[in-house]
């Protein structure tokens, strides 16, 4: 299975988005501390994705 690197960058971002912002809800207010954080893990797991390559696929002899 081929996934690309924009692909790959953009559902981990949704994953740290998605994860940050459902701690910040627990208690039904999300501040603008918890915004700028989730904020901040999406574009951090964004660059870090978007940098490491995707493993090159092994041929089979």
């Amino acid at each position: 299975m081929r996934i690309s690197k924009y692909w790959k960058a953009v559902v981990a971002a949704a994953a740290a988005g998605a994860g940050s912002l459902s701690v910040a809800v627990t208690d039904d207010v999300v501040t603008a501390a918890e915004g700028w954080a989730a904020g901040l893990a999406v574009l951090a797991t964004l660059g870090f994705t978007w940098a490491v390559p995707n493993r090159q696929a092994l041929e089979d002899s």
